[in-house]
């Protein structure tokens, strides 16, 4: 059994010790490794088809999410002026994360996602958002000059509030991949996040074939699996 953070932890950094208020066990294997299936990759599966009431629970909390612009960590402050044009949210990772290692093997560092997604996107604006661990100084991942491929570099601020005034998002394995298909937002992915391959972002990186050509869920059925089937929560009252 393996043990890790939900996908909605806290309000705060796991690196600064907040605790988390969800967990999620697989017996299976670890939803960032792609190497081999996982509890959650069959509980996706499963939620192709869903019942009329658990569709309708998963789009509640889809709406929730969004107009409450709940994320992963809930940090606070507001992001910066963004110039006009297409705008394309990249966010950063921590460089040794697992998900990294195991679910991004062909870019793998924070200056060659920049790299990548300016020459995919010359005229595009381009929006740098270091992780929040790496901003704080407390896991490896800085990009040294990244308005080297950047228009703006946003190391603080709410992602939810970027989420919504941004056009696209372009991510290795980030989570924030996941948060942007829940408002709506298109995604490419250049790894293979547990969001990928299901049809419903646009697949550049090496996602695992088992999950092309199988149940195709809607975008309620991932929430329903990730976010309902696969963690439990703790109250903190």
């Amino acid at each position: 059994m393996r043990v890790e953070d939900g996908f909605l932890r806290s309000r705060g950094l796991g690196a600064s010790l907040v605790p988390p208020l969800s967990l999620v066990a697989d017996d299976l294997g670890i939803y960032y490794d792609p190497a081999r299936p996982s509890r959650l990759e069959t509980l996706i599966s499963a939620r192709a088809q869903l019942a009329d009431d658990q569709a309708a629970r998963a789009e509640r909390l889809i709406a929730r999410l969004a107009s409450g612009s709940v994320t992963k960590y809930n940090l606070t402050g507001a992001p910066p002026a963004l110039p006009d044009g297409h705008r394309i949210l990249v966010p950063g990772q921590v460089e040794d994360d697992a998900s990294v290692r195991l679910g991004s093997p062909v870019v793998t560092t924070n200056a060659d996602l920049l790299a990548r997604v300016r020459a995919e996107n010359p005229d595009a604006v381009i929006v740098w958002k270091p992780h929040p661990d790496v901003a704080a100084g407390l896991r490896p991942g800085k990009v040294e000059a990244p308005e080297r491929w950047a228009d703006v570099v946003a190391p603080q601020g709410d992602i939810a509030a970027l989420l919504r005034a941004v056009d696209a998002v372009w991510t290795m394995t980030s989570l924030t991949g996941f948060e942007a298909l829940v408002r709506g937002v298109p995604v490419t992915t250049l790894g293979a996040p547990f969001y990928a391959g299901w049809g419903l972002t646009r697949d550049l990186g090496p996602v695992p074939v088992r999950r092309h050509g199988g149940p195709r869920p809607t975008l309620a059925g991932l929430v329903h699996a990730a976010l309902i089937d696969y963690p439990r929560y703790v109250d903190p009252l």
